[in-house]
């Protein structure tokens, strides 16, 4: 390719070395622990909890800030900073808390990434980690509370209010987190279904209407994606997290399993998922794939991991190895270093198939994301988001895979744990 085409690759050329299956793999323990205080170090230095800092909820607010403290601080991996990062995150928490309470868009509260449940969720975990019992009571009412919106049969958003970001299957997300973590019931049973229930009344409306290929479609501001941050995988993958709901229907099941399916029929020729519907037809040339976790392969594996972990059908374990294949040549990206479209986020996919499959290599190849994240190449070639502090866009989210790399049996990408 010539020198112009390589310049506008959305990729770094991945020339890092790869490693055979179960080859022995070290950790550089002392090497990450120090490249996360570091971190976090520079994140306390340049976000002040204040009300600007605010906007865009656990994705790009504080509230994610928040999170990704009281994350590396439950990991205890670093225990003598263990205290002094819960208390960071729940100043960051206490602020975000306060924007949520004055906000005037009420339709944005049950969302979960960019709106006030995903900032109700982290402050409950938080202060539970806290010993607050009474705040976390406290804020899985409010997340609770906020059940009757998505419970509705309508788009009450009016641009599609499925999604993971800010709709239905965002909303399920948080609920079936705060359950696990918190062990308590966040939701009961009848809300669930209810919602459950609304999302895939929704899908298939919407697919017969436009006459869809997959049983289960979804439009976000009339663009059908696939993608998991605002499609269809990310979707069908909260359905998932629900599988006494999608067994209580063998029509349901049935519509489930099939979109899935047609996930896999859309595939390229090197196996990324297109980011829409239309891209199925008409795909983009190979070297400006988007290979992100919001949309292409890197996130919609974690719906393929999901489907094997419920139905054991290889066919989905190999299509989530073809996934990380593909995300280890192609997922280098010149965006920076966050979970949603950085090399952060690419990395995860690795751990993921780690745990799916046991074979070290995807360790390896987590720690050479990892490390290329410290190179010349990187640091002068990747871009700067516009959130470089925050979770899903800069440096948070890759505190998280830095701690994950030192825990790799219990890594999880923020909020997307398939396990």
């Amino acid at each position: 390719m010539a020198a112009s085409g390589m310049a506008r690759m959305r990729h770094f050329e991945n020339k890092m070395p790869d490693c055979g299956y179960d080859q022995e793999v070290q950790i550089p323990v002392d090497q990450i622990r120090a490249r996360i205080v570091a971190v976090i170090e520079a994140l306390r230095q340049n976000v002040v909890p204040s009300p600007q800092a605010c906007e865009g909820g656990v994705y790009v607010g504080i509230a994610g800030i928040a999170y990704a403290l009281l994350y590396v601080a439950q990991s205890k991996q670093i225990p003598e900073k263990e205290s002094e990062y819960l208390e960071l995150a729940e100043q960051y928490i206490i602020q975000a808390l306060d924007y949520e309470e004055k906000k005037q868009t009420p339709e944005m509260r049950s969302a979960f990434l960019l709106g006030s449940a995903g900032v109700y969720a982290v402050a409950s975990l938080l202060y539970r980690a806290l010993g607050k019992e009474e705040k976390v009571q406290e804020y899985i009412g409010k997340y609770a509370g906020l059940a009757g919106m998505c419970c509705q049969p309508s788009d009450y958003l009016g641009c599609g209010s499925d999604e993971v970001l800010v709709g239905r299957a965002g909303y399920l997300c948080g609920a079936e987190m705060l359950t696990k973590k918190l062990g308590q019931q966040v939701l009961s049973d009848e809300v669930t279904f209810t919602i459950c229930r609304a999302i895939v009344d929704s899908g298939r409306s919407y697919s017969q209407r436009h006459k869809s290929q997959s049983p289960l479609m979804y439009a976000y501001y009339n663009t059908e994606y696939l993608g998991a941050a605002h499609g269809l995988s990310g979707i069908v993958q909260m359905l998932l997290n629900y599988p006494t709901f999608v067994k209580s229907d063998p029509s349901i099941e049935a519509d489930v399993r099939r979109s899935v399916d047609y996930l896999i029929s859309c595939r390229s020729s090197d196996y990324n998922i297109p980011p829409t519907v239309a891209e199925c037809v008409q795909q983009r040339p190979l070297e400006h794939q988007l290979v992100h976790w919001c949309h292409g392969a890197p996130g919609v594996i974690y719906l393929f991991a999901k489907a094997f972990l419920l139905w054991k059908d290889p066919m989905h374990l190999i299509a989530s190895r073809k996934c990380a294949d593909l995300t280890w040549q192609k997922g280098l990206l010149r965006k920076g270093p966050g979970i949603c479209h950085g090399i952060a986020g690419n990395g995860y996919v690795f751990l993921l198939t780690y745990r799916l499959t046991g074979d070290c290599k995807f360790i390896h190849r987590a720690l050479q994301f990892s490390e290329f994240m410290q190179t010349d190449e990187f640091v002068k070639g990747a871009r700067c988001p516009d959130a470089p502090f925050s979770l899903f866009e800069g440096w948070a989210g890759a505190v998280c895979y830095l701690t994950d790399l030192l825990q790799p049996h219990n890594a999880e990408f923020p909020f997307f744990d398939v396990f």
